[in-house]
C-alpha cells in the first residue's frame, strides 16, 4: 500500500487506533495537526452543447458528481473552483442557464464556495452577471481560515487595463492591473499567517497561458515572505514550477476527454507546520510539500 493509496482510500484510518509503531504513525500525528482542508476543481467548461475536439462539455455534470461524492466523504472546509466554470453560449440567456445548471451542483456542497474568474466565464457574460449568478460579491478578495490566509485573484483584464466583459478580449491578452497589484501587496503585508493564492491564468510562464505582468506579481508574492503556493488552471494540464521558494501548481481540468477516467479534482490539506498535501484524483497529480 503506497502513501497515496492510503491517503485516498483510507484517510480516516490516520486518526484511528492501533497505529503506534506502524509506518503510518508519523502521518497520524501530522493529521492531528491539520488545520484546513480545501476541495479544488478547475476548468469545468460546462455547456449544454456537443463535444468540440477533446472537450466534452455535457459530461462535466457527470464528472462533477464523482468529485462531489468524494468531497462529501472527506468534508473540506471550503471549495475553490479555479475558473472557466462555464463555456461560451450563443446568448446571455443561454449562458445564464449553463451557469445555473452547474452552480446548482457546486453550491450544494457543504462549506463555503469561492469562484475564480476565468476568461470563458466572461466570454458571453459580464463579470457582474457571472458573480450575481454564483452569489459572490467580488472577483478579487482575501479571507482567513485555519490560521492561513487565502487570496482570490482576478487576472481577467487586458494589458490596457480594461476589464474582460462579453468577449471584448483575446484570451492571450491577460494582465493584473497596477491598482490590483498594489491591493495584493497591501493585503499580504497585513496578513498574519502564511498565504496561498488562487488564480486562473498562470503566473509561472511567459507563453500564451501566462499573465503578461506575472514577473511584477511574483515579486509582490516573494517580497511578502508569506506565500507558500499558487494554484492555477487555464492550460488544462498538470504542471508544477518552484520559483524562489513558492510552488506554482497548475491543476488538470475536468472538461478534457470522455469518461470517468478523464476526470480530475483534488483535496488540499494544510498543517500547522506549513506542510501542504495535495491529494489528486483520476488524472490530477498528488504532491506533498514540507
Amino acid at each position: 500500500m503506497n502513501r497515496r493509496t492510503f491517503l485516498h482510500d483510507g484517510s480516516l484510518l490516520l486518526l484511528g487506533a492501533g497505529l503506534a509503531g506502524s509506518p503510518f504513525a508519523g502521518l497520524a500525528a501530522e493529521e492531528s495537526q491539520r488545520r484546513v482542508r480545501i476541495g479544488l476543481v478547475t476548468d469545468l467548461h460546462y455547456a449544454d452543447k456537443p463535444p468540440a475536439g477533446t472537450r466534452h462539455y455535457r459530461e462535466t455534470l457527470t464528472k462533477f458528481v464523482e468529485a462531489a461524492g468524494e468531497f462529501q466523504k472527506t468534508k473540506p472546509d471550503f471549495f475553490v473552483e479555479l475558473g472557466d466554470f462555464i463555456d461560451a453560449a450563443e446568448s446571455v440567456e443561454a449562458e445564464k442557464k449553463y451557469l445555473a445548471t452547474i452552480n446548482n451542483e457546486f453550491a450544494a456542497l457543504l462549506g463555503d464556495k469561492h469562484y475564480v474568474l476565468g476568461n470563458h466565464c466572461v466570454t458571453t457574460l459580464s463579470k457582474d452577471e457571472f458573480l450575481e449568478g454564483v452569489g459572490q460579491s467580488k472577483p478579487h478578495y482575501s479571507f482567513d481560515a485555519g490560521g492561513f490566509h487565502f487570496v482570490i485573484l482576478d487576472a481577467c483584464y487586458r494589458t490596457d487595463g480594461e476589464s474582460y466583459s462579453r468577449g471584448n478580449f483575446k484570451w492571450t491578452d491577460t494582465s493584473i492591473p497596477d491598482e490590483k497589484v498594489d491591493w495584493l501587496k497591501a493585503d499580504l503585508k497585513a496578513a498574519t499567517g502564511k498565504a496561498v493564492v488562487f488564480v486562473h491564468q498562470r503566473l509561472d510562464v511567459k507563453n500564451e497561458y501566462g499573465v503578461k505582468n506575472a514577473d511584477q506579481v511574483r515579486q509582490v508574492l516573494e517580497e511578502s515572505g508569506k506565500v507558500l503556493a499558487v494554484f492555477q488552471g487555464h492550460s488544462h494540464k498538470n504542471d508544477l514550477k518552484d520559483i524562489n521558494c513558492i510552488h506554482y501548481c497548475t491543476l488538470v481540468v475536468v472538461v478534457e476527454g470522455s469518461g470517468a477516467d478523464n476526470n480530475g479534482f483534488s483535496l488540499m490539506d494544510m498543517f500547522d507546520s506549513g506542510t501542504i498535501r495535495l491529494t489528486g484524483f483520476r488524472r490530477q497529480s498528488s504532491y506533498d510539500w514540507k
